[in-house]
């Protein structure tokens, strides 16, 4: 049978009247090196983590965390790489995924690994169901269920499919998850990357509790606020090795120590300067627009009117769910199928795009908040991606891609977007975030678009990777680009765009110059 919530609680309780020994770590790696062909992901890292502490683990993309963290999972197995795990002291060689979950240890990955289709508590016990005889004993998984749902608070119906479950509630049900399976060491994959600030600080809330009982957390994020407020130590990685790790309960952790250790040198803005000039001419105009979307049988666009001027940079913000990625994609092509009714205006011209391509056609471009599921061919290689949305660029004769133009296209936009890769062959499955994001813009600059619709841009990749694409995105402006910023990120908001719209449930709440927002003005038209 399963290990219930309340057999947890007893074990932990246990162990703390028994007076277990605190000063040994949870986990200890020692001297962990791991190597693919040409590329050395870990060159000799060492990481401890203490019991019953939240353990941050930070560094830039392609820093080494997420190998680090596939060597302790058995995603990579024991004598695939060189060096020592050791777990309560006991030294583990992990075959597969299987054995280390039967140790403790729990990864929770930014894709949820929840069957939709199937319910809640079938999500929870599953590969490890509670039956009587032969068959699932229904009755006890539920209740065993409740209990776990309570603990993570969280409540809903037990029998409800997961894909009707927000992304914040489906993020506790993998907690839960991992509790079923008497986890006692999660590990938690950029878990806020896709939440609202309300799920993130109660998901953050949970792991405390879970602290408190015991349970032992390790947190990659590229959020340095998040790491500042949760985190008892930090480990930093840089370029596969492990940095320095500090106590933050010392004083020991602020924003520029972290920045500092993470990309090896000092930033002290991560919004590069700009020169904002004042615009007047304006490209594109949204008027009166309404989308209704036929599957939810809803409106989710209400009469928004917006203006895009000429080089400026643009923001749109607002709470999940608000409408935002919804505007973009309405104007982009409508790839979604909404009813739609109002205006567009381009260049002092009426237009309506029925597809994305006649969107590029006239001059657009869209960076999707999902640069795997829509944005890149993860299967493809570099070269590919950049000039997908631009064959014709590069066909002879109107039929054949000129191989020798792709290459030196590619090799171009590559080199002046600084996308760090050992080759234009190499496929972009195994690029880092941040890379992954650069050859996304650079699949779009291949058009020569004069408008840029930029989704979430910064969603997922580190502080050094974010002060390039700020960079990047000023030198488009300044070439003449007008750019729609999409994000939920405030400070981001604050620091890069002219003027920003905030959107709350289908409407455009407020517009107001960058120069004289701040972000309580913000979250009072996002809440309105």
């Amino acid at each position: 049978m399963a290990v219930t919530a309340i057999t947890i609680l007893t074990r932990f309780d246990a162990q703390k009247i028994l007076g277990e020994n605190m000063s040994v770590p949870i986990l200890e790696m020692k001297n962990i090196t791991k190597q693919f062909p040409g590329v050395k992901a870990l060159d000799d890292v060492s990481f401890k983590v203490n019991r019953a502490q939240i353990h941050c683990l930070v560094g830039e993309n392609g820093a080494g965390k997420s190998t680090l963290m596939k060597v302790l999972s058995g995603v990579h197995p024991y004598s695939s790489y060189e060096g020592e795990i050791y777990l309560d002291g006991e030294l583990q060689t992990y075959r597969n995924t299987y054995d280390s979950e039967k140790a403790g240890i729990a990864v929770i990955y930014q894709e949820l690994a929840l069957v939709p289709e199937m319910m809640v508590y079938e999500n929870i016990f599953l590969g490890h169901e509670i039956r009587k005889g032969i068959n699932v004993d229904v009755n006890e998984t539920i209740k065993q269920t409740v209990a776990l749902l309570k603990k993570v608070r969280l409540e809903v119906n037990p029998s409800m499919k997961v894909k009707h479950l927000g992304i914040g509630k489906q993020q506790l049900v993998e907690i839960a998850k991992a509790l079923s399976r008497d986890a006692r060491l999660l590990v938690l994959d950029e878990p806020t990357s896709a939440l609202n600030e309300t799920d993130s600080e109660n998901l953050f809330v949970i792991l405390r509790e879970l602290k408190q009982e015991g349970v032992t957390s390790i947190l990659i994020t590229h959020k340095l606020q998040e790491v500042l407020d949760i985190a008892d130590k930090v480990t930093i990685l840089r370029d596969g090795q492990s940095v320095t790790t500090l106590d933050n309960n010392n004083g020991e952790v602020n924003e520029d120590v972290l920045i500092k250790h993470m990309v090896g040198r000092s930033i002290e803005n991560i919004y590069p300067d700009r020169e904002k000039k004042s615009k007047d001419e304006i490209i594109l105009e949204v008027r009166h627009w309404n989308a209704y979307d036929p599957r939810l049988e809803r409106q989710i666009l209400k009469d928004v009117n917006l203006k895009l001027k000429k080089g400026e940079i643009l923001g749109i913000t607002g709470l999940m769910g608000a409408g935002r990625t919804e505007l973009a994609r309405s104007i982009f092509g409508n790839t979604d199928g909404y009813r739609l009714e109002g205006e567009l205006v381009l260049n002092g011209e009426p237009i309506s795009f029925s597809s994305p391509h006649k969107a590029i056609n006239a001059g657009l471009a869209y960076v999707t908040e999902d640069r795997k599921g829509d944005g890149l061919i993860l299967i493809q290689d570099v070269k590919a991606n950049i000039t997908i949305a631009n064959l014709e660029r590069i066909l002879t004769r109107g039929l054949f891609i000129d191989a020798n133009a792709e290459i030196r296209d590619a090799r171009e936009f590559r080199d002046s977007l600084d996308i760090r890769t050992p080759s234009i062959n190499q496929l972009v499955l195994y690029l880092s975030g941040g890379n992954q994001q650069k050859v996304s813009l650079a699949k779009w600059l291949y058009v020569d678009p004069d408008i840029m619709i930029l989704d979430e841009p910064t969603r997922g990749i580190d502080v050094g990777a974010k002060y390039e694409i700020f960079t990047i995105m000023n030198q488009m402006v300044d070439q003449g680009m007008s750019i729609i910023m999409i994000s939920s990120e405030l400070p981001e908001i604050l620091g890069m765009t002219d003027r920003i719209y905030v959107i709350s449930e289908g409407r455009v709440t407020g517009e107001v110059m960058t120069q004289d927002a701040d972000q309580e003005t913000i979250m009072r038209y996002a809440t309105m």
